[in-house]
């Protein structure tokens, strides 16, 4: 039998993404199959609190095993900004368009244009809480480029490669992004 954990989200390109790299080797819930409409708030100021205030929520209110995320893209010129405030660097809207817009603007006239994806899982299984971090290196482009995937993918194009994640598709970028990397380790540790 198929375990079964939530995972502890509102966005649904990070379900379908996670989705897509545990394939069927867990059932996956959402917040909605299970009927929770909370936005859990994201106040820590790490990562990984952040992901733990979103796990310990639904693992108190919903007794289910279970997981959640953050991801931050933090950009060495700016001193790993905007890093745990990615999603809202712009203002409280969450508006992926307006973060990169803002991000553009802040990174125009520096060279130095490293920066890192960085994507941590907490999972909480019986009650017990462990850590998973993938983390992707690359550039801030000076701009936008392609139409898929989601957040800053646009302007961002990991070590290695020529394309942004927004050019290089879904297949492509859920086998190297830094979601897929966390997602991998936590695989590997339910699998064990």
């Amino acid at each position: 039998m198929r375990k079964k954990f939530v995972f502890a989200t509102n966005n649904s390109h990070k379900l379908e993404e996670v989705t897509a790299i545990l394939g069927e080797k867990v059932e996956l819930l959402s917040m909605k199959d299970i009927k929770c409409d909370t936005d859990i708030p994201e106040t820590a100021d790490t990562l990984e609190g952040n992901a733990l205030l979103k796990a310990r929520y639904i693992f108190d209110n919903y007794h289910l095993d279970c997981f959640a995320d953050d991801t931050g893209l933090e950009v060495e010129a700016l001193g790993g900004a905007p890093g745990v405030y990615s999603a809202r660097y712009a203002g409280d809207a969450h508006n992926s368009e307006a973060n990169m817009k803002k991000l553009l603007k802040d990174m125009e006239g520096i060279e130095n244009r490293k920066a890192q994806f960085r994507t941590v899982f907490a999972l909480i299984i019986d009650g017990k809480e462990h850590l998973f971090e993938g983390i992707v290196k690359g550039e801030i482009t000076k701009n936008r480029k392609g139409a898929s995937g989601f957040g800053y993918d646009p302007i961002f194009i990991p070590e290695g490669y020529t394309q942004t994640f927004a050019e290089m598709g879904n297949e492509l970028k859920n086998k190297i992004s830094h979601r897929a990397l966390a997602t991998n380790k936590l695989c590997k540790f339910l699998m064990r």
